[in-house]
């Protein structure tokens, strides 16, 4: 590797090694280089204008953390064993799962040895929550401050090649959470080289990245090429793109249209699927939409209403965003259109939210979950529904979002109904940042509902106390509870009829509807018959607390049944708290 540096501002840009120090020569477009190559494990740092020396803003190693040196890797010394021809993610079910929690060891060599669990569940795709180094050892990953790097607890950039060729050889595709939003507030030093932030935006975590200011086009290849490189030097195969309403861009063609034509093109080289998935809040299908139809073309997006349309009605919560959810009314919404607030007035947001999702869209560009890592872990004590819902609840969430005309998201454990929080975790050595941090989180979640919610005054659990990381690690053990045991395999049941029955796999909208049996509104959780009409599949669900008997019209066959179901000349009964799949008839 040649040392190369975009410092557009600097008279003088040094290449600081263990014994020497080297001026780099200035090029171009604002670039410095040198002629020397580095050797894989090389360690070097870099210094502007005679400064203090720091990492590479595209350093593809941080062994000794987000402040020390940056470090020569060779992407090329791995040898790739599987063979690999990609997977449309669209559609196929997603497992998200958090690295440092995923196992006792939080390292991504540990995770390899449960994949041969996530293969037996049926998923299609692991999606990998941010992996970017950040200070300290523990965290979620959003505030990582390298988009080159792999966090070096993790295992480092060679492990996540190792991960992804474990993952391919058992048939399991790869999908890499990633930031282009903002950086973490510690080890960011891309100020000192170049004009990577703007004032002409502001963001919940400052000034903006530059994406439309002078210097934009420079910042834009840095985050392009970092995704690109993610498909290239470690072959995942589709990257989740976090919050990208807060990518501010006002110039005449979006980041993420260029990043998708330049993902559509390296696809084309590579002749294999690369994915972009985008986590946004605008309820706007515009995300989705071609970019020759002046859309940002990415292969599928977010769609939260739709968890917020579950949860709400089995929960009967209906605090913050979940104020306008709760009714069988708001869930036939999002199943037959992906969005609630699709233009009309949100509750929570004091405005008109959103637009209607054009006819004809495929639902499998829109991704639901019934827990991921953000609603889970953005709870006031980052409690599981499997803490406060009974198992045969949670297998009704399951039917819901497996059996959607959705792509679906499980999150880490949700397959047993794992009773272990998931709260939010840092480890930052800074005393001022740390305490910053730690006041901040309890201010913004003592309020929003939670003590109604839990019924008396909340403790937020202090993101720094070591023991808010340990309880949020994930406990296998709970899986030789016969009720938990039950409903992992409920879990692969439905995963496998998703695969076998067409109707059930399809993305058509137009063939989704949703009718219920029982009051139309509820102060609580509601109480009543769902069935869920998937073409000519049901999916019948029984949300009281006593057996109930459903009309069918037509023939009729149990695909499956979360508890025992009679079938009579009429229709089926149905018992408390469970959920049946038909296949055939007419609910």
């Amino acid at each position: 590797m040649r040392a190369s540096v975009w410092a557009p501002r600097a008279s003088r840009v040094d290449l600081v090694l263990a014994d020497v120090t080297r001026p780099l020569s200035p090029g171009a477009g604002g670039w410095w280089t040198d002629t020397v190559d580095l050797q894989h494990g090389t360690d070097y740092r870099l210094s502007v204008d005679g400064g203090p020396a720091r990492p590479d803003p595209r350093s593809a190693w941080q062994p000794e953390g987000v402040h020390g040196p940056s470090r020569v890797f060779d992407a090329d010394r791995h040898t790739w064993r599987s063979s690999w021809d990609g997977l449309d993610v669209r559609g196929r079910v997603f497992y998200e799962l958090h690295v440092g929690t995923f196992t006792p060891e939080g390292t991504l060599a540990a995770a390899v040895e449960h994949l041969d669990e996530i293969v037996s569940l049926g998923v299609d795709v692991v999606e990998l929550m941010p992996v970017a180094p950040f200070n300290g050892r523990h965290g979620w990953g959003y505030d990582g401050v390298a988009l080159y790097a792999v966090h070096e607890p993790y295992g480092g950039p060679a492990a996540l090649q190792e991960f992804v060729d474990e993952a391919h050889a058992r048939g399991l595709a790869v999908c890499l959470d990633v930031v282009h939003n903002h950086l973490g507030p510690s080890g960011n030093y891309l100020a000192g080289f170049g004009p990577y932030f703007t004032g002409k935006h502001h963001t919940p975590w400052g000034d903006a990245v530059n994406l439309d200011d002078d210097g934009s086009d420079e910042v834009r290849r840095w985050i392009a090429d970092s995704a690109l490189r993610w498909f290239t030097d470690f072959r995942v195969d589709a990257l989740r793109l976090d919050a990208v309403h807060e990518l501010r861009d006002d110039s005449p063609r979006h980041v993420l249209a260029q990043l998708s034509d330049e993902v559509a093109t390296l696809s084309a080289a590579l002749g294999r699927p690369t994915s972009l998935v985008a986590e946004c809040d605008l309820n706007d299908a515009t995300s989705v939409a071609p970019t020759s139809e002046g859309g940002w073309g990415m292969t599928a997006q977010w769609a939260d209403d739709v968890h917020h349309a579950i949860h709400a009605l089995v929960t009967g919560e209906r605090h913050g965003y979940y104020v306008d959810f709760g009714t069988p009314a708001a869930l036939r919404t999002v199943m037959r259109g992906a969005f609630l607030h699709d233009g009309r007035f949100s509750t929570f947001r004091g405005a008109d939210w959103g637009a209607p999702v054009p006819e004809g869209t495929d639902g499998h560009r829109f991704v639901v979950c019934a827990q991921n890592h953000d609603q889970v872990g953005n709870r006031g004590l980052g409690d599981r529904p499997a803490q406060r819902l009974p198992v045969g609840l949670l297998a009704v969430e399951a039917a819901l979002v497996l059996l959607s005309p959705f792509t679906p998201l499980l999150f880490m454990g949700e397959e047993w109904g794992a009773r272990t929080p998931w709260q939010f975790f840092t480890d930052h050595p800074e005393t001022d940042l740390a305490a910053a941090v730690s006041a901040g989180r309890i201010a913004e979640f003592g309020g929003h509902g939670w003590t109604d919610v839990y019924g008396g005054d909340v403790e937020v659990p202090d993101p720094q106390a070591p023991e808010t990381f340990r309880a949020s690690v994930l406990d296998r053990s709970e899986r030789d509870d016969p009720e938990r045991a039950d409903l992992l395999e409920w879990y692969r049941v439905l995963v496998g009829l998703r695969r076998s029955v067409p109707d059930l796999a399809s993305g058509d909208l137009a063939a989704t509807d949703l009718t219920w049996h029982g009051p139309d509104d509820a102060d609580g959780p509601w109480s009543g018959v769902l069935v869920l009409h998937r073409g000519a599949a049901r999916v019948v669900a029984n949300l009281t607390d006593q057996r109930a008997h459903v009309a069918l019209d037509g023939p009729l066959d149990v695909a499956a049944s979360s508890a025992p179901v009679e079938v009579g000349p009429d229709g089926i009964d149905i018992g408390a708290r469970s959920v049946v799949v038909l296949v055939g008839g007419t609910a």
